[in-house]
């Protein structure tokens, strides 16, 4: 089943339902302002068009308030840009599928050159073009009103409301000053990754990737910091016991320590041990104490045919 998920693409992280209902609730609010706005603007055919490109970017202001493809450049540039280019499209390309397939195109590659990539953008640009003649006749204006001012609603919007929530401000800089009273990560962080290293490693993904480097920066902060509490103090470590790494797929293996050689140099204090499930089974080794306690992320138990953490691990 994981694997189909996989195939599909269905995110499988927990979202509480609070977080769930703010998004709806943030997005019904904001679309229900730029209806308004549209609606005063433009005729209501017209309208009809130009709200939907706002309905996406709804999605990702209310759903993804922290996403690169969020924040207020991407949000203003994408739009403006995409609705200037697809006036001109409009305007100049007299075949209306060749201008709608060209805005379309012109916008992205903006959008990309710009740095403020924006997918509802390119549906700013397609009404611009086939939003029909009460569109065409604002001619440039278009850029100004409603898309402008559509964009001014759905960011003033998104910033009031995703303020109640402590853990969703928007944009993702007053984010960030909220949580800055939270400053061992970054400096956990600085001590084993340099800011070079990270925007090396985001250069050779060579794809776009939205998520802002903060955000990034965060999520390995609170793995590592996770990850550190489970390490198991070396003197917790218990004859007879079976420890997993806590690795997936090939990588996984479970040791199980048969005995143990104590001494109180830590560098010969071995501990003696047999694989017995995973990677390398069957095959036994030794280590000292130490090297074994920063390997073990589990203390398991067999149940029946699996293997599952113990209820209560010794690991401090």
């Amino acid at each position: 089943m994981n694997k189909l998920f996989s195939i599909l693409g269905i995110d499988q992280i927990v979202v509480t339902h609070a977080e769930r209902i703010a998004s709806a609730v943030g997005g019904f609010t904001a679309i229900l302002c730029i209806i308004i706005v549209s609606q005063w603007a433009v005729e209501s055919t017209a309208a009809g068009i130009i709200i939907a490109s706002m309905g996406a970017s709804a999605v990702l202001l209310f759903a993804v308030p922290h996403g690169q493809l969020s924040q207020p450049w991407p949000v203003f540039g994408g739009h403006l840009i995409s609705a200037v280019i697809g006036v001109s499209c409009a305007r100049w390309i007299p075949n209306e599928t060749y201008a709608a397939s060209i805005a379309v195109g012109l916008a992205i590659g903006a959008m990309y050159y710009l740095r403020c990539i924006h997918p509802p953008g390119g549906a700013t640009a397609l009404a611009a073009v086939i939003g029909g003649e009460s569109t065409h006749a604002l001619g440039y204006q278009y850029v100004l009103t409603p898309i402008l001012l559509n964009i001014i609603v759905i960011v003033v919007v998104g910033v009031l409301f995703n303020y109640l929530f402590k853990w969703r401000r928007y944009p993702l800089y007053l984010h960030r000053l909220s949580m800055k009273k939270d400053s061992e990560p970054d400096q956990l962080l600085s001590s084993s990754i340099s800011h070079e290293d990270f925007v090396y490693a985001l250069s050779q993904v060579d794809s776009f990737v939205d998520v802002s480097e903060d955000e990034l920066i965060r999520l390995y902060n609170i793995a590592t910091k996770k990850s550190q509490e489970n390490v198991f103090k070396p003197e917790n470590l218990v004859t007879g016991g079976y420890y997993s790494n806590g690795q997936y797929g090939n990588d996984w293996s479970v040791r199980h320590i048969v005995d143990e050689s104590p001494n109180k140099n830590p560098d010969k204090d071995l501990i003696i041990y047999k694989i017995v499930a995973g990677f390398g089974r069957r095959q036994s080794g030794y280590t000292t104490r130490t090297e074994f306690s920063r390997w073990a992320k589990h203390q398991v138990i067999r149940d029946e045919d699996n293997w599952k953490k113990a209820e209560a691990e010794n690991n401090g």
